[in-house]
């Protein structure tokens, strides 16, 4: 046992000075209680990107997928997607395909490890709908193609995303499919 007060602790700990003595027998299972929530609380101010069971810092892989939702509307329609650094704006990877009338996911993109640690990516993708006009093969304005951009902050592992049929959120992404 050792004989000490809390204001001590404290006093060694933050330079907290002691109003009144209050005497406290420390056990050994105290000061480790005291020493696991000391670290708990420097595992929490450090943020929710730090586990120390992960010390895989990247590259990340990404598998982005459209789910069977897309397929009434576009089935066997062409579409072209990119993953985006949002920072500049760089396509990192990009692929293009066809809606699938047949298999579970409509379209699935699939990326080497080229993600990394804690940079912030966004996924463009276009299909070439051609609603009430527009031109086969060409990036048209969302009122003829359909256009979505989904984001993901500050990557810390791999992404394995399915995205559902959402026509009134679409967003212009052109730009990324010169």
């Amino acid at each position: 046992m050792i004989d000490a007060t809390i204001f001590d602790m404290l006093e060694i700990l933050i330079g907290y000075s002691k109003p009144a003595k209050i005497v406290i027998k420390w056990s050994f299972q105290m000061i480790k209680s005291i020493f696991l929530v000391s670290i708990s609380l420097v595992l929490f101010a450090c943020g929710n990107d730090f586990d120390p069971t992960n010390t895989d810092r990247g590259p990340y892989r990404l598998t982005f997928s459209l789910d069977s939702s897309f397929k009434i509307p576009h089935a066997t329609q062409p579409i072209r997607i990119a993953l985006v650094r949002l920072t500049d704006g760089t396509v990192i990877a990009e692929d293009s395909g066809f809606i699938s009338t047949a298999d579970f996911r409509s379209f699935t993109f699939q990326t080497a490890a080229v993600m990394e640690h804690r940079v912030s990516y966004a996924v463009h993708y276009w299909i070439d709908s051609n609603i009430g006009g527009g031109t086969v093969g060409v990036c048209d304005p969302t009122a003829n193609d359909m256009q979505w951009s989904v984001e993901f902050f500050s990557v810390s592992n791999d992404i394995n995303f399915v995205v559902g049929y959402a026509p009134g959120f679409v967003e212009y992404v052109c730009d990324t499919f010169p």
